[in-house]
């Protein structure tokens, strides 16, 4: 598998978010917040990533943290074997953490998800 992040793996759609946010399961660690649904129908999985505005008011501080988690899920999503399903990651922490930090805490996440 390539560790890249094409545009058939970020998840969008009015329809399909709104399905993985009424039908999926919660699961968190200490920075971040994940949603998972399993078979999207499809052989790959698709991502979403969000930082609230709430914590980071700056959109270069979001972005950042954005960039650290799409990178983090890019050089481990063959954690996360089974394909088909539909990931929202949240980052639900008010201070900036570290990439290594994010990375450990996403490789986590998507070792509770092929489980």
């Amino acid at each position: 598998m390539a560790a890249t992040l094409s545009a058939k793996e970020r998840l969008s759609g009015k329809t399909a978010i709104a399905a993985l946010m009424s039908r999926g399961r919660w699961s968190h660690t200490l920075h971040l917040r994940c949603c998972c649904l399993a078979d999207n129908g499809l052989e790959f999985n698709r991502i979403m990533v969000s930082v609230p505005k709430r914590h980071f008011k700056r959109a270069v501080k979001r972005n950042l943290l954005k960039r650290r988690m799409r990178e983090a899920y890019r050089q481990h999503k063959e954690l996360c074997l089974s394909g088909g399903h539909d990931i929202l990651f949240v980052y639900n922490s008010p201070e900036i953490v570290p990439y290594s930090v994010i990375c450990d805490e996403l490789t986590s996440l998507l070792g509770r998800i092929s489980q």
